[in-house]
């Protein structure tokens, strides 16, 4: 289990990345939900003893991860969104170079463990071929075996599949799937369909605070009768943003379509809808933006 409790964290600029954030993430799959910049990476960080926090607390298992990193860091795997390679090093040698580095020293103990990895995530065909030569899905499938290295027992991989085309991404999640059953693994993303194909469990962060948490089905279960569509034509969408709450638009088929939040039906042309994870997605950032923008006024 990881705990966190009470977190902040202000960069020296006085931003502040993280305020108060709480969080209780069992073994599986945990989907971390928000928009870029919504303080995410600095969570990660955070959690991976990469940074550390202005106040609070990160408990994995027994280890204290702000007191003792260095043994967190030995039960950690990590991708983060944007890793560097050499080069002109292969995925063999490369994978046996970090091996080294995380601790496996023994030659044939590595041997097993490089071999290993790279079947796992589908790359023993090119184990041969350049890292920096690979398609985005290969390097992000390289990044997790790196990750694996040493059995870790809690994983963060941090945007894994942005700029992913989908069949790459769908390897790429069925590799997550069936590496998250006995360890820990957070998944931090601002693509819903990730989440809710893959966790069970998931937490929504903007502005550096967690706004919901739970069960994805559980969450979107308060918005059971509140959520209707209407296709308008696009000239009209700020008519329709001002006179309701519309939490989502999208083109369909040359039209607009949008999604409105309400008790009641917001009136003619309106069809109900049942909410999904993107209706609850798009709501909890709504209702987060408007309560912002009501603070100054209400002080």
């Amino acid at each position: 289990m990881l705990t966190i409790q009470a977190l902040s964290h202000t960069y020296a600029n006085g931003t502040q990345a993280l305020a108060d954030v709480n969080l209780q993430i069992p073994k599986g799959m945990f989907g971390l939900l928000g928009p870029n910049g919504a303080g995410k990476s600095s969570l990660m960080r955070c959690i991976a003893s990469l940074q550390t926090p202005s106040q609070g607390s990160i408990q994995f298992g027994d280890i204290d991860v702000l007191k003792a990193p260095e043994r967190l860091r030995a039960t950690l795997g990590y991708l983060p969104q944007d890793f560097g390679v050499y080069p002109r090093v292969s995925a063999y040698e490369l994978l046996d170079h970090l091996a080294v580095l995380k601790g496996v020293v023994d030659r044939g103990v590595r041997k097993d463990t490089v071999e290993t990895l790279l079947a796992q995530v589908n790359l023993w065909e090119v184990r041969n071929k350049a890292v920096a030569g690979y398609s985005g899905g290969m390097r992000q499938r390289f990044g997790v075996a790196q990750a694996l290295i040493g059995q870790p027992q809690l994983i963060i991989v941090d945007e894994p599949t942005a700029g992913l085309d989908p069949e790459e991404r769908n390897r790429f999640n069925n590799l997550l799937v069936a590496i998250g059953e006995q360890v820990v693994v957070i998944l931090s993303t601002h693509i819903v369909e990730d989440v809710a194909d893959l966790c069970p469990r998931m937490a929504i962060l903007a502005g550096g605070r967690i706004l919901q948490t739970g069960a994805p089905q559980d969450l979107t279960l308060g918005l059971a009768g509140r959520v209707w569509r209407r296709n308008i034509r696009s000239a009209d969408l700020p008519r329709y943003q001002q006179d309701h709450q519309v939490i989502s638009n999208r083109l369909r088929g040359g039209q607009t379509r949008i999604h409105v939040l309400a008790d009641q039906s917001p009136g003619d042309g309106f069809e109900a809808v049942s909410a999904d994870l993107e209706d609850l997605y798009f709501a909890t950032l709504t209702q987060a933006r408007k309560a912002r923008a009501q603070a100054p006024a209400q002080a």
